[in-house]
């Protein structure tokens, strides 16, 4: 059998292609450098010599892991899983630009051929009898030609006279109010219909499920249309809603629609599930639809594959005319690498994947059903391949230690912000399982697991099930003792409402957000604004230095407030008032450092201005007491080697903490500094902590938690109170170090204060030594005068 050397050569290209892409492995050039590939030189000048194969695909490789480069780690994107049936679906994009440069006639029957079998195949797999296929890249592309199709059908003179005729009949399209968010404004922009001619059907409010549409308010809008000389002319249903995965009520829909002559066209995941051999009556009505939207290259994790609309009509001419066949054999390759995946795998491996999508389901929820704190939503507890669940205060309040009632207002709200902390958790713990957040109008933020439109792209396996419901088992004690101790935290703050306030923010998962507040009245609005931000900022460095896994920020990168400090997750043994007395100590220690630094540049300026009045009055009793004599340059000296005399000038040292200037003879004759305790002697917290106890934990609490967060024990509330009072001394305790790029003013740490002490002594004796020799010299310069 001979083989087009064209073809293996093309086929051999594509393997070195995707190694090199995948693995990256493959060795530059000699001589070509990495960086030519960087961001910086891109875009450039087309280069005047060509490259080669290998080198362009370096580039693309390198611009595709140029951030991961970067960052030195690896991607937390969800990157597909090309297996060998993904190899053959971008193999068919390859030999459709190799087969469109076949002469006319072969290209017309292979064409054909492909489009003939891919068509077939898929009405056999997803039961739509006596069907036609067209294949689009968008998929709400199929539903537009779908809606042309149906206008040519339904205004006779349309071809001929356009829109016009679309004026003396309106037409109407339905859509449930579950469907995809933007389609019927996307079909009335494509068609150039206004938005009048879209109708949003309520789902149920009371009956059946509240995803599905309801057929009896339907019934009566396409009453009302019809009175009103409009033209009832499409229908939207859902096999498997965008959100929750629901079904509509599809046999009595079509049952409407057959009533009024409309069009059912029916979309969803859940039309996957057709392929099974057993599949629920509510899925399989959908056969009996008009037409009906497939994604296959989301269930069998096919890359690059186009959708497929399934549709039944009779009139070849009318389908030409809205765009669902083309006489054009370029435009029919489109269906090669669908036709080329499909026979990789086969009837068994297609049907194969799907039922592995569904067993993902079923396992994940008989999982989540022993989840006291877990709620979960599905249409069938049987048969649903998408599965909802999120996290209950109700479910939890009962099993867990706190105070919940009074938090009654904001609940809805803050149980949508946890539980979408806890999606966007689970999806980079677990990123193979494809957990997503979804916002629903009735269940509020909930966490979906939909495996059939991503097990088959992330290879997502039992064992990611497993971990997923691990993973959840450790987030959700968490979730509940930080609901539980939110009120606690809102209390606590609330008793230090002279120096903290308790920001309400309730889009924020985690204990809350508090901010502190100067205490220094006669600052300006400017000043103070300013000044609070600059405590805030440096309270929030000293926070995140402490030895604690309790996460604290500044919160949302679009906040409300500014200057906040948002505390996140904590587990059930941390010690709230603990915690808050910590940050309102800080808070009180960062802003007294900083009022002594200020004070501190003034205290120096007079002491400076102290010791030169001192020293000149010296240096002029000394020279009653010496005589002019001893000042003369050589007479001084002989008189002073006869008759020594010793100076009665003393140094001065000046002591930063009292503001005082002191003589240094004490200093001098006993090598000490005397008088005043070291500011290094400043007593601290007696609060202890016990053997292995972290920070913030309560003396004998349990330490299985999820996170080891934990804090300094408190015996009692004496101990408390010591240690506040010691934190609001006017020398604050010593603190974590500081970073070195940090200038603020409370920075100031009580060593730092000590040094600074003893290098203006060293420099005001310094200046006393400098100041006794000229003064000698000016004497004598003016007694020789």
């Amino acid at each position: 059998m001979m083989v087009d050397s064209t073809l293996v050569q093309v086929g051999k290209n594509l393997s070195e292609a995707m190694k090199i892409l995948e693995d990256g492995q493959r060795e530059l050039e000699p001589g070509t450098e990495r960086r030519r590939f960087s961001r910086t030189s891109i875009p450039g000048p087309l280069q005047g010599d060509g490259q080669d194969v290998a080198t362009i695909l370096h580039l693309v490789h390198n611009l595709i892991h140029e951030e991961e480069e970067t960052e030195d780690k690896p991607s937390q994107h969800r990157m597909q899983n090309v297996g060998e049936q993904g190899h053959m679906a971008l193999l068919g994009h390859s030999l459709a630009a190799y087969i469109s440069v076949l002469d006319r006639e072969r290209l017309r029957k292979l064409t054909t051929r492909i489009l003939s079998d891919t068509t077939l195949w898929l009405c056999r797999l997803f039961r739509y009898e006596n069907g036609s296929a067209y294949f689009h890249e968008d998929n709400r592309d199929g539903l537009v030609k779908v809606c042309r199709l149906i206008i040519n059908a339904r205004y006779e003179e349309y071809a001929s006279e356009g829109y016009s005729v679309l004026s003396f009949k309106q037409p109407i399209i339905y859509q449930s109010a579950s469907c995809r968010p933007g389609l019927g404004q996307h079909l009335c922009s494509q068609l150039g219909l206004p938005l009048s001619s879209l109708c949003t059907v309520p789902c149920n409010t009371i009956f059946g499920s509240q995803h599905q549409m309801d057929v009896a308010l339907l019934d009566k809008l396409i009453k009302e249309d019809v009175e009103a000389g409009k033209l009832p002319l499409l229908l939207i249903a859902n096999a498997g809603t965008p959100g929750a995965g629901h079904t509509d009520k599809l046999g009595r829909l079509k049952d409407l629609c057959d009533q009024y002559k409309m069009w059912l066209h029916v979309e969803g995941v859940n039309l996957a599930t057709l392929a099974l051999g057993q599949v629920t009556s509510a899925v399989m009505a959908a056969t009996r639809s008009d037409s009906m939207t497939l994604t296959p290259g989301q269930w069998l994790g096919l890359p690059a594959v186009t959708a497929v609309t399934l549709y039944r009509h009779e009139d070849p001419a009318l389908s030409l005319a809205a765009g669902l066949t083309s006489s054009q054999p370029v435009e029919k390759l489109r269906a090669l690498p669908l036709w080329l995946s499909l026979q990789y795998l086969g009837h068994n491996g297609i049907v194969q994947k799907i039922k592995h999508a569904a067993a993902l389901s079923q396992q994940l929820l008989q999982k989540l059903k022993s989840l006291a704190s877990i709620k979960t939503s599905v249409e069938d507890e049987l048969n649903s391949p998408v599965v909802l669940f999120k996290f209950s205060q109700e479910m939890s309040a009962a099993s867990s230690g706190g105070s919940v009632e009074g938090y009654c207002a904001g609940e809805k709200e803050v149980l949508d912000a946890f539980n979408r902390w806890l999606g966007e958790q689970l999806a980079q713990l677990v990123p193979t399982s494809g957990v997503d957040v979804v916002e629903l109008e009735d269940e509020g933020t909930c966490v979906r697991f939909s495996p059939l439109l991503t097990a088959a792209v992330l290879g997502t396996q039992h064992k990611d099930v497993e971990d997923l419901v691990e993973k959840l088992m450790e987030l959700v004690p968490v979730m509940s003792s930080t609901m539980c101790l939110r009120q606690d935290f809102r209390e606590e703050t609330h008793r230090h409402a002279a120096t903290l306030r308790y920001m309400e923010e309730l889009s924020w998962p985690g204990l809350g957000a508090v901010r502190y507040e100067p205490q220094a009245e006669e600052m300006d609005e400017s000043r103070r604004k300013q000044e609070l931000e600059k405590i805030n900022t440096e309270l929030l460095k000293k926070l995140q230095e402490l030895d604690t896994d309790i996460i604290f920020s500044t919160g949302p990168e679009f906040g409300t407030e500014e200057g906040c400090i948002f505390i996140g997750m904590v587990t059930e043994d941390v010690d709230v008032s603990e915690l808050v007395d910590t940050i309102a100590a800080l808070g009180r220690d960062i802003e007294e450092s900083g009022r002594l630094l200020e004070n501190m540049t003034e205290v120096v300026r007079k002491g400076i201005l102290e010791a030169e009045l001192q020293l000149q009055k010296a240096n002029e009793e000394k020279l009653m007491e010496e005589g002019m004599l001893r000042q003369l340059p050589l007479v001084g000296s002989v008189l002073n080697w006869f008759s020594p005399v010793q100076s009665s000038i003393k140094g001065r040292t000046f002591n930063l903490a009292a503001g005082s200037l002191d003589s240094t003879e004490v200093t001098y004759s006993t090598k000490a500094q005397a008088g005043r305790p070291s500011l290094q002697d400043t007593p601290t917290s007696s609060s202890k902590r016990l053997p292995g106890q972290r920070l913030f934990q309560r003396p004998g609490a349990s330490s299985d938690s999820f996170s080891e967060t934990s804090s300094i024990g408190q015996a009692d509330d004496t101990t408390r109170e010591e240690s506040v009072t010691v934190s609001s001394s006017i020398h604050p305790p010593p603190t974590p170090p500081a970073p070195e790029d940090s200038h603020t003013g409370s920075d100031v740490s009580p060593q730092e204060v000590q040094e600074s002490s003893e290098q203006v002594q060293a420099q005001v004796e310094t200046e006393e030594a400098s100041e006794e020799r000229p003064s000698e010299d000016q004497e004598v310069e003016q007694s020789f005068r």
